[in-house]
């Protein structure tokens, strides 16, 4: 996933919460958006505890609101 679409979710008004899933199946739920940190190449993640994970962004799959997936989906033609 591009860093567009993470601040794009962080950016949203109001905020919806959700969970960054990455390819190897490790998850991190974000409640709040101050709790994530968007760099250049990089993403910081603050877990609850106040620990913290750096996260490669070409290992997030999806980003998760409440079970629903952001990653788009094909559509024929034709099709609204």
């Amino acid at each position: 996933m591009d860093l567009q679409g993470i601040r794009d979710a962080l950016n949203k008004r109001p905020f919806k919460a959700f969970t960054i899933s990455l390819a190897d199946k490790c998850s991190f739920f974000v409640p709040h958006p101050e709790l994530v940190a968007v760099g250049k190449r990089r993403i910081i993640v603050v877990k609850p505890d106040d620990s913290w994970s750096e996260v490669e962004p070409l290992l997030i799959v999806s980003l998760d609101y409440n079970g629903d997936h952001s990653k788009p989906t094909k559509r024929g033609k034709g099709r609204k």
